[in-house]
């Protein structure tokens, strides 16, 4: 039986909740300019554009996977060889689901407080 828990990780739990939800400071969004610049939402976490970002951003990690599921498959003992514009095309998919993924890992790192300042602010 789980014990109840104390005021003081209900605190650390919202403040986990508030920063991953964006109320700590802007947003890293998935997307970037045309000039291929970063941009930023100024949110609370809830809205539209966050809920966008959310779903754009479990997209991007799904579809991550299914190339990397594909790669695994593709290079494989035993599989099929390809030919050398299949295996650019790979490569390419792979660079942007990696890119996608550190991204979104950047993203949501960014709004996880450092252990120094929740500490501070206790």
């Amino acid at each position: 039986m789980s014990q109840p828990r104390s005021e003081a990780d209900r605190i650390c739990g919202r403040e986990l909740y508030e920063a991953a939800s964006g109320a700590g400071g802007p947003r890293l969004l998935p997307w970037t300019s045309p000039e291929g610049k970063p941009c930023y939402l100024s949110t609370d976490g809830r809205g539209y554009l966050s809920a966008l970002a959310d779903s754009i951003e479990t997209v991007q990690l799904s579809m991550g996977q299914e190339v990397l599921e594909y790669a695994r498959d593709a290079t494989a003992p035993g599989a099929k060889t390809l030919s050398a514009t299949e295996y650019r095309w790979l490569a390419r998919r792979l660079t942007e689901a990696l890119t996608d993924a550190l991204r979104v890992a950047d993203s949501r790192g960014q709004r996880i407080p450092d252990q120094e300042e929740a500490t501070e602010d206790a």
